[in-house]
């Protein structure tokens, strides 16, 4: 439990993801194919922290 008044740490690290793609997305529609392969990259290192985040949720840790 993240506690009453807590910050969400999931909802950060789903910002920061999503900010992520976002700018992939833009590198790529640009051409720049190196940093939208580093973007992505992050973003999925990301998305696996929530993912881990979410699934220690659910088993009550």
């Amino acid at each position: 439990m993240f506690g009453l008044f807590g910050k969400n740490p999931v909802k950060r690290l789903q910002k920061e993801h999503e900010g992520l793609l976002t700018k992939a997305f833009e590198a790529q529609r640009n051409g720049n194919i190196r940093l939208y392969s580093s973007l992505t990259a992050e973003a999925e290192v990301l998305r696996a922290k929530i993912e881990e985040h979410n699934s220690g949720e659910s088993t009550g840790e």
